[in-house]
């Protein structure tokens, strides 16, 4: 019977897709005791990486060492199991939306779930527990730049964090949901956003 469930739990992992996340919760029908131990097994023989307590990514082996998911990756497995929504902020925000071409050592997100730190080799991934007002937006863009013009902050908006906004708008107009996620931004986010926008139109 042992042997069975080690197989079972064997072959799962090993038929997962690279950047498959795993937590003792995955494996519902057996003991938690014993599925835990079985994961720190597994992370020995090098099938799994242990990123927190209780959980586990499948990292990909190459000649220069283990190849990791990217952060924004990692998180949504994680908000997808945890049925919950996350956004980038600060730093993170800032490069996911090509404000900055500066890849942070250390990525920060807002989460509906619970928050957490992950660690994904020498980087650090930390789920912050965030207040609903942060995702109250109703479009996908809107809410990341909001969090992306915070980190730069009103007093060093350059021109091209301005022509960066009009390209983002032109890719993604949200031409359904910004009159509403507009009202929710700042004052000074509003005004530099719509100012943007009606050069693009």
């Amino acid at each position: 019977m042992e042997e069975a469930v080690i197989h079972k739990i064997r072959n799962k992992i090993t038929r997962a897709k690279f950047g498959e996340v795993f937590f003792v919760s995955s494996f519902p029908k057996y003991d938690v005791e014993y599925v835990t131990k079985l994961l720190a097994q597994f992370e020995k023989e090098g099938l799994i990486s242990r990123i927190a307590k209780g959980v586990y990514v499948k990292a990909k082996k190459t000649r220069f060492g283990l190849l990791y998911p990217t952060a924004y990756e990692l998180v949504s497995e994680i908000a997808k199991r945890d049925k919950a929504k996350v956004i980038p902020t600060g730093a993170t925000a800032e490069n996911r939306l090509g404000f900055s071409t500066q890849v942070p050592m250390n990525s920060c997100f807002l989460t509906t779930g619970s928050g957490r730190k992950l660690k994904l080799g020498n980087r650090m991934v930390t789920l912050q527990h965030g207040a609903p007002k942060n995702f109250a937006f109703k479009g996908h863009l809107m809410q990341e730049m909001v969090q992306a013009l915070r980190s730069i902050g009103q007093k060093t908006i350059t021109a091209e964090v301005e022509n960066r906004i009009g390209q983002l708008l032109a890719e993604h107009p949200e031409n359904d949901t910004i009159a509403h996620d507009l009202l929710l931004a700042p004052v000074w986010m509003r005004e530099l956003i719509e100012q943007n926008r009606k050069k693009q139109v």
